[in-house]
């Protein structure tokens, strides 16, 4: 099962910055799933090195994957043929985006550190509220 344009739209806007203008991501999308048409993964050779270059994009943000195989030619020698497909898990990130969850693990685990501190403890490191004039010599 392939992914949408919508889904991948989600997923990358998940992965990359939920801010991001989805008309931005959906751009992003529609030029990956156009290398893609009907299949479920496409060979590297086709891919410009711009093209190369987003798809390492999106591979760093766990969407994309590479496979290789390798095939003897007539004269005997080996030849390795690159691949690159969609992580099974990106159907999966698209539809949490389509959620709005986060999956587990994904949460920074200190985003709530300093919830706690008072305002007024902020204020007073700062220098906001001092009244402490730096000398002039």
């Amino acid at each position: 099962m392939g992914l949408t344009l919508a889904q991948l739209t989600d997923a990358i806007r998940h992965k990359v910055d939920v801010d991001m203008e989805t008309s931005v991501a959906e751009t992003i999308a529609e030029h990956a799933l156009g290398f893609f048409g009907f299949s479920n993964r496409i060979i590297d050779n086709a891919l410009e090195p711009t093209d190369r270059n987003l798809f390492y994009q999106l591979q760093d943000y766990d969407l994309l994957t590479t496979e290789s195989e390798e095939t003897t030619l007539w004269d005997g020698r080996e030849w390795r043929i690159h691949y690159w497909k969609f992580k099974s898990n990106a159907e999966e990130l698209a539809r949490l985006a389509a959620e709005g969850n986060t999956k587990k693990g994904d949460d920074d685990p200190y985003a709530g550190v300093y919830d706690d501190v008072p305002a007024s403890l902020w204020r007073e490191r700062s220098g906001e509220d001092d009244d402490y004039e730096e000398p002039l010599f």
